[in-house]
């Protein structure tokens, strides 16, 4: 499917001729096109488009000579007329909730690095957390040609991914699990995630919770909440002996907000905060430093998805690991598949279990175990 814009330079005509009759070389803007690149390598232009596309077929003394006259002369193929050869795009789409996430960082990496690998590039795109965002945002990924896309949903993901293939869109869930059978996702069990982050709570010896969570529409806050509350039965405890706090975003300011309505509450706190990731709780950690609290004596603290600044915490902070980077990784993979066999490609569903990280913020004298 060609994209809806044109290459670099504009439209080309035959012999590398632009289509305005200038004459300036078919890579516009002054730089060299392949007949260029095949004459400065000594090679024929079959040649170069072999080192462009197919690099397994050409000997490797002479696809060094390419590339170096493409280095040399600053040749910069078009997207645009490599689309209609392919006769596809090699974009896909990656619609994430929040950037400023490190998770979807490592997320975000595993998904360029497949993608790369298979010669596609990948245009990243953030809801941040609006489902009106992430629509308007949908629909500039379809406009622009994308092969398919990874999205992770502010909702439950069925009516985006819905709308897209009736653009014949191909999209896998990232990080959520689908609503359909007919859809391949790649997903964590959040609801076995929460019963961890919880559990290692009342194992401490907290008897009373707090769940600090995002915003309702959020699949994975949901699930996190119901495996805090199975952990709960499963000690003995009721619903009664967690208190939610629910917050408009997920990140460190939204923490500190959730913090201080705990505080405000007056005494006695909970025994344990259980953040439904990480940024929530090292927002969290921070007001209850400043209150002169002491992290796990006065109040343990657990987050979720172990982001790199987790264990460089003032108080190294417990959290439930995710496998963003393999989440990225295969969910690309299948997304990939799905496109270059749409009639033989089989739906696949692949649900990863989460792992416990236990450092200091959960039990006195904790650590990594």
């Amino acid at each position: 499917m060609p994209p809806c814009g044109r290459g670099i330079g504009g439209r080309t005509g035959a012999g590398g001729v632009s289509a305005d009759g200038t004459g300036r070389p078919e890579n516009a803007r002054g730089t060299a096109g392949i007949k260029q690149v095949a004459a400065h390598a000594g090679v024929s232009a079959g040649t170069v488009s072999n080192v462009l596309n197919r690099p397994e077929r050409v000997a490797e003394t002479t696809r060094a000579r390419v590339e170096e006259a493409i280095r040399a002369l600053g040749f910069v193929r078009n997207g645009s007329a490599s689309t209609l050869r392919a006769g596809h795009s090699t974009t896909i789409g990656l619609m994430v909730l929040d950037l400023a996430n490190p998770f979807f960082a490592d997320v975000a990496r595993g998904v360029e690095e497949t993608a790369g690998e298979r010669g596609h590039a990948v245009i990243l795109a953030s809801s941040g957390e609006s489902g009106e965002r992430e629509r308007r945002s949908l629909r500039v990924l379809a406009e622009q040609r994308v092969r398919g896309v990874l999205l992770t949903p502010v909702g439950d993901g069925g009516e985006a991914a819905a709308r897209l293939r009736e653009r014949n869109v191909p999209v896998v869930l990232l990080d959520h699990p689908t609503p359909r059978a007919g859809q391949c996702s790649v997903a964590v069990d959040d609801v076995a995630g929460g019963e961890l982050a919880a559990g290692e709570l009342l194992a401490g010896g907290a008897r009373t919770l707090a769940f600090v969570t995002g915003p309702a529409a959020l699949r994975r806050c949901a699930d996190r909440r119901a495996g805090a509350l199975r952990a709960l039965r499963t000690a003995g405890l009721g619903p009664g002996a967690m208190r939610e706090v629910a917050v408009g975003a997920m990140n460190a300011r939204a923490g500190q907000e959730a913090a201080r309505r705990l505080l405000d509450a007056g005494r006695p706190l909970p025994d344990g905060i259980f953040c439904a990731n990480d940024l929530l709780a090292l927002g969290v950690l921070r007001v209850l430093s400043q209150a002169g609290l002491t992290v796990p004596t006065d109040v343990a603290l657990i987050g979720y998805d172990d982001i790199e600044f987790t264990s460089a915490a003032a108080v190294p902070l417990s959290s439930v690991r995710q496998p963003a980077y393999r989440l990225g990784r295969i969910a690309t993979e299948l997304l990939l598949e799905e496109c270059d066999d749409p009639s033989g490609h089989a739906h696949r569903q692949v649900m990863f279990q989460p792992e416990l990280v236990v450092r200091e913020s959960s039990r006195p004298g904790g650590g990594v175990r």
